[in-house]
């Protein structure tokens, strides 16, 4: 992943529905989950929810398939996994780390709740 690519993809995530719609699409898994379902989940109307999957699938982090008259939506797991790689390979700045333990994010990570 060069820089303009990460740069477009966190700039995708750093909007609370997009983050949103994202987290529930890796929740989802590879089956993915159909766009009207992901708006009743997040209480978007589906002009929003279809602005936002736009946002996140142009910047190569959600995919998109029909499946009958419904849109599927799941997320583009090797572009999430590059974004990681990418923020994370110079981890520890070439020093001898426990890069397991240094870059893995923690389970207990503290979450505002809204």
């Amino acid at each position: 992943m060069d820089s303009s690519s990460a740069v477009a993809a966190l700039g995708a995530l750093a909007h609370d529905h997009r983050l949103a719609v994202f987290r529930l699409l890796v929740q989802a898994g590879p089956d993915g989950i159909a766009a009207g379902a992901l708006a009743e989940r997040l209480g978007l109307p589906a002009s929003s929810l279809s602005f936002h999957l736009a946002h996140l699938h142009r910047a190569g982090l959600a995919k998109q398939r029909r499946h009958g008259r419904s849109l599927i939506y799941s997320a583009a797991y090797p572009a999430m996994n590059a974004l990681m790689g990418y923020l994370t390979e110079n981890c520890c700045g070439g020093v001898a780390c426990d890069a397991a333990a240094a870059c893995e994010p923690s389970l207990k990570s503290e979450r505002k709740t809204a």
